[in-house]
Order: structure tokens, then C-alpha cells, then sequence
């Protein structure tokens, strides 16, 4: 993905075709080291290929994915039902470590004991 991103990169700053160089220079300027072997299997991969046209058919790939739907009005329900419980469950553990907190204070050491 990071090999990706920096080839994006170079191709909106102008460079239409980045070399494994270019990738590289990229990467290394923000510290992350380079993978040989997958910045190869990239630019293979992208050889001859207009990156925009790629984008687009990716999207349009996506576009007929189903994403969300119907069945989705009783989750909310359910769920503010369980964030009712585990909010209640925090209160609890929030006093029980504060009570914990205030006897850690004093070291186990009372000022008359």
C-alpha cells in the first residue's frame, strides 16, 4: 500500500511513469524503507497502464457493491441496550479503581497506625 500511495504520489506531482527510484526516494524521505520485491510486482503491474483509467474502473467496480441496506433499524436498538449495560459496568470498575487509587495514597499506612 505505502509503495502505492508514493507511486499516486509522483504521478499527481507531474511524473507520469515513477521508476522504482522515484518510489524509493519517496518512501525513504519519510523514513520507511522500501520492499524490493513488491515495488517490483507494482510497477510490473502497472507497466503501460494509465493510473486515472484505473482509478476509474476501480470505482465504478465498487459502485456495484452492496454497501449497508435494509435490517438495519434494530441494531441501533440492541446496541444502545448493551451500551446502557457496559456503561453501568464502567461506573463500576471507575469506583472500584478509585476506591483502589485512594488506598494506594497513603501506601497501606494509616497516620495513627
Amino acid at each position: 500500500m505505502k509503495h502505492l500511495a508514493a507511486y499516486l504520489l509522483l504521478t499527481l506531482g507531474g511524473n507520469s511513469s515513477p521508476s522504482a527510484k522515484d518510489i524509493t526516494a519517496v518512501l525513504e524521505s519519510v523514513g520507511i524503507e522500501a520492499d524490493e520485491e513488491r515495488l517490483t510486482t507494482l510497477l510490473k503491474e502497472l507497466e503501460g497502464k494509465d493510473i486515472n483509467e484505473l482509478i476509474a474502473e476501480g470505482s465504478s467496480k465498487l459502485a456495484s457493491v452492496p454497501s449497508g441496506g435494509s435490517g438495519g433499524g434494530a441494531a441501533p436498538a440492541a446496541g444502545g441496550a448493551a451500551a446502557g449495560g457496559a456503561a453501568a459496568e464502567e461506573k463500576e470498575e471507575e469506583k472500584k479503581e478509585e476506591e483502589k487509587e485512594e488506598s494506594d495514597e497513603d501506601m497501606g499506612f494509616g497516620l495513627f497506625d
